[in-house]
């Protein structure tokens, strides 16, 4: 075994190939050229490696990896060929030296990036490249590069057998922190006390240490564990419950804030593994808690079998978000609906897998039927300014029949003495 490769992190070379050919049947109905990846998690994908470098593929060739450092790595973990980057500024000419028929001089080539990851400043620098290369000129003669991220997106969003078993590996590590932690939400322990014994549990069980986002400027962290009135403050992130945070340069998910009877503590947290990420929430209450507040938490749970109900191939994601705004409304509880006022989120689920924010989401807009292998962590909340927030979170994943739940926490309330 290679030192740098480690059990099951390893992507199959099967999987890398599979996916490079859907990328390139999609390529060529979209009528381009080829691909340039430049994002680390497109790159893991696609190649199996996360070097740092640039991968390009072709509609009609085999791809290449070109990579700055280390060479010795993605050679070693790459499952496509590897060359060295070389000078940057002389990348679009050794793109035309090994893609003559892609990138030949005068030819008005169509190629696409990533676009909704790629800083504008390398954007232009590649483009730059391009225009010398004979890409695709825009309306000023200036080549330029197509957005290609829907294509990518579109293509990472159907999960193969192998990466939906690692995150139900993930899901696996997951909950055995939360049962070991579990006991440990008593009135007096910290939100981050308690989150630091959860990353302890799922780090020394494999956790990566991160889970991922692609959305510019948003972060996630390990869960978004707060309780009470911490819970329900708004935050910046793009999410049902920001939390209080622990500051202005940490303005979301645990605080300072100690557990206390009666309030409830939304317990909101993932795992990582090989890069794959699992998606989970419960809600729990020392004692007991208020009525109105029971009573929407078994609203959260009726708006998530509804889901699951319509998760089928053929689904449309904004159908599922729009029966969930009614089960809201229905409930009396549509102001409080994933999040409160300004602040809520427009989604009920979100796509997951080496991203927490994958395709596709259960919105508004999204309007491209469900298929077998895609994973949506559905998770419908309500938020109560100034008491907290109750909710639940499954990672499900859709099948050619009944929808297959990854995540394995028990369904409830939980209720500590």
């Amino acid at each position: 075994m290679n030192e740098y490769i480690q059990g099951e992190a390893r992507i199959p070379e099967a999987e890398i190939k599979e996916r490079i050919a859907r990328a390139q049947a999609e390529l060529k109905t979209a009528g381009l050229d080829g691909l340039l990846l430049t994002q680390d998690v497109d790159l893991l994908y696609f190649t199996g490696s996360m070097q740092n470098g640039y991968a390009f593929l072709p509609a009609d060739d085999d791809p290449l990896y070109y990579v700055r450092r280390s060479v010795k790595r993605a050679e070693a973990e790459a499952a496509i060929a590897v060359r060295p980057l070389g000078a940057f500024r002389q990348f679009g000419e050794t793109l035309t030296a090994d893609f003559p028929a892609v990138m030949r001089d005068g030819g008005k080539r169509r190629i696409a990036a990533d676009l909704d990851v790629l800083p504008a400043s390398i954007c232009q620098k590649l483009s730059e490249m391009l225009a010398a290369a004979g890409g695709e000129a825009d309306s000023h003669g200036n080549s330029s590069l197509l957005d290609g991220s829907a294509l990518i997106r579109r293509v990472r969003s159907v999960k193969s057998a192998w990466e939906v078993g690692r995150i139900e590996a993930a899901a696996k590590v997951a909950a055995e922190a939360f049962h070991n932690c579990l006991e440990h939400v008593r009135e007096g322990v910290s939100e981050l006390e308690w989150i630091a014994r959860y990353e302890y549990e799922i780090r020394k069980r494999g956790h990566i240490g991160l889970m991922r986002m692609r959305a510019y400027n948003q972060a996630v962290m390990t869960g978004m564990v707060a309780s009470g009135a911490a819970a329900a403050e708004p935050a910046a992130f793009d999410g049902p419950a920001g939390g209080r945070g622990l500051g202005p340069s940490a303005p979301q998910s645990v605080s300072r804030k100690r557990f206390a009877r009666g309030e409830p503590i939304l317990l909101d947290v993932g795992c990582c593994i090989d890069g794959y990420v699992i998606d989970q929430t419960r809600t729990a209450v020392i004692g007991e808690l208020a009525d109105d507040l029971t009573e929407a938490y078994g609203v959260t749970e009726t708006i998530l079998d509804m889901a699951l109900g319509q998760m089928r191939p053929g689904a449309l994601p904004s159908d599922i978000y729009a029966a969930s705004l009614q089960c809201a409304e229905a409930a009396g509880l549509t102001d409080h609906f994933m999040g409160y006022g300004r602040d809520q989120a427009k989604f009920l689920g979100h796509g997951i897998g080496l991203e927490v924010d994958e395709w596709p989401v259960l919105a508004r807009g999204f309007n491209e039927p469900l298929e077998a292998g895609m994973v949506i962590a559905i998770e419908p909340k309500f938020t109560f300014p100034g008491r907290g927030v109750v909710g639940i979170e499954d990672t499900v994943l859709v099948t050619a029949s009944e929808p297959k739940r990854l995540t394995s926490l028990a369904r409830g309330l939980i209720k500590l003495p």
